[in-house]
């Protein structure tokens, strides 16, 4: 029986698989220009010729892991967009709560990216990725929930975005030594435990009382 040598791939699905966690692990913690090609093959274990052959350059590389990260809320949004309910809102919410406990340097990465010049490749991309993932509901979700009876009629659609976006990122977003004043630790079950609050805190104050919520994991 041959072993496998450490970080080495046995297949080429395993290399493009390595190749995007190495990217996602340097990107995060690290100047988008300072992370080379070399890098990101050397810490994958891989030949650095496979970044071509998968992605065609680095910032493809980085688009890709950008697409790839965010494809469960991506799932959820499109899934919301077919079906515009309160338990597929709080769907996208538990899932980025879910995904990002796995990830939590990934929405700094986001928001860091975010704040660059426009003429940043890296911002260029994220837009990019951002835009096909939410844009076409983005404007019309909220007030397809106040059509539908979801949302309070005395409430502003676009407010509520802002107080749902809010409520999901702000607390991968935030500072940490903010959080650390306030002792709190992005833990899963601390993250568990602020979407149980947060889902009772749109219940009680954002959408319609005969509206019942699902909180049950799919």
């Amino acid at each position: 029986m041959i072993k496998r040598k450490a970080g080495r791939p046995n297949s080429k699905t395993d290399a493009r698989a390595l190749l995007l966690i190495a990217a996602r692990e340097l990107f995060t913690v690290m100047v988008y220009d300072k992370v080379s090609i070399r890098l990101i093959a050397g810490k994958a274990g891989v030949d650095s010729a496979l970044i071509r052959y998968y992605f065609g350059n680095k910032e493809g590389l980085f688009e890709t892991m950008l697409r790839e990260t965010l494809s469960p809320l991506n799932d959820r949004l499109n899934k919301l967009q077919q079906n515009i309910t309160q338990d597929n809102l709080i769907d996208v919410m538990r899932t980025y709560y879910r995904e990002m406990s796995k990830l939590p340097q990934f929405p700094r990465l986001i928001l860091q990216v975010m704040n660059m010049p426009e003429s940043k490749v890296q911002r260029r991309l994220l837009e990019k990725v951002i835009d096909d993932i939410s844009k076409p509901i983005q404007t019309a979700m909220f007030d397809k929930l106040l059509e539908n009876g979801v949302l309070r009629a005395d409430l502003d659609p676009r407010l509520c975005r802002v107080s749902f976006i809010s409520l999901m990122v702000f607390p991968f977003v935030a500072p940490p030594s903010m959080l650390a004043i306030h002792g709190v630790q992005l833990s899963e079950e601390f993250l568990a435990q602020l979407f149980e609050h947060n889902l009772n805190l749109m219940t009680h104050g954002m959408f319609n009382a005969g509206s019942q919520a699902v909180a049950n994991e799919n």
